[in-house]
């Protein structure tokens, strides 16, 4: 018997932006919030029920939901891939100006990330979702590793896209490593140009690209909070077999239902406050923008 929609896994899936643009035939002028597919059916390939959490701040803008409404409803949150991150949200400028990232998206992401931390709730990252999470709690990027990064492998092919591949070498001894025993070296899909320079602290790299050194793979593991945050560089929901085979996304998705499961059967726990984990530059406009306090 199938369970039923009580009994399933509520997952928030944060939104991408598309943002007004009056040249647009349809939606012309019109803010528009998505969810890419693959991500979507990822997540409910496993069962789980999937719900966008949109921004509930801008033009349009009625009511008094906040994401703390929906953080406190979900039982987890996986941040989806997508556009750059802004440099200034990590304190840098610009290198250049295809580097510009999203500073919008950022405040909205970064406001998802703080809402489901303090509410105890486990946090899931892909590709750019683990680069906002380390810079929301205190890390900073290559805003281009090729050009940043000596000896460099090429993490991002345009034409190629999601068949663009390397090899990544698994830290033994964490959390990733056990759900892959005896496996040390794998391949993923590599579709970013932006990665983690400096690591945020209370966070472990559990997968390294190889031979270059870029994380791949990072878990919160420190602090005095804990709570189940972790992320891949490459997109787990874009797995292959056969002659493209990448590393099996099972195990990852799994691990992530299991957490939110476990705390779906735990009392309600008391929302926590955060300070100093969030980037403080972006946590005003946060507080009076997308958390609406």
């Amino acid at each position: 018997m199938p369970s039923t929609a009580q009994t399933r896994l509520k997952i928030g899936l944060s939104a991408c932006f598309q943002h007004a643009d009056p040249s647009r035939p349809l939606f012309t002028g019109k803010t528009l919030q998505y969810v890419e597919q693959s991500i979507a059916h990822w997540l409910m390939s496993a069962g789980a029920l999937v719900v966008m959490v949109p921004c509930p701040t801008g033009e349009t803008a009625r009511g008094d939901v906040t994401l703390a409404h929906y953080a406190e409803w979900l039982d987890g949150v996986v941040m989806h891939g997508g556009a750059d991150v802004w440099p200034g949200s990590y304190g840098e400028e610009p290198l250049q100006e295809a580097w510009m990232g999203d500073r919008i998206r950022d405040l909205y992401d970064l406001a998802v990330v703080e809402a489901f931390a303090q509410a105890g709730k486990p946090v899931f990252g892909v590709c750019r979702g683990l680069q906002l999470i380390n810079v929301a709690f205190g890390g900073s990027l290559y805003q281009d590793i090729e050009t940043q990064h000596e000896g460099a492998l090429r993490h991002r092919d345009a034409d190629t896209y999601d068949l663009n591949f390397h090899d990544i070498e698994i830290v033994q001894g964490t959390r990733l490593a056990g759900l892959y025993p005896g496996l040390r070296h794998s391949r993923v899909n590599s579709i970013h140009h932006q990665g983690i320079k400096r690591l945020a602290d209370g966070f472990t790299v559990e997968a390294w690209s190889h031979p270059d050194g870029v994380p791949e793979a990072i878990r919160r593991t420190g602090g005095p909070l804990g709570g189940y945050i972790a992320a891949t560089q490459w997109h787990p929901e874009f797995h292959r077999q056969g002659r493209h085979a990448t590393i099996d996304d099972t195990a990852i998705l799994h691990d992530f239902l299991q957490a939110c499961a476990a705390g779906k059967r735990r009392p309600q726990a008391t929302a926590h406050r955060l300070p100093g984990r969030i980037r403080d530059r972006a946590t005003r406009l946060l507080r009076q923008a997308l958390l609406m306090r």
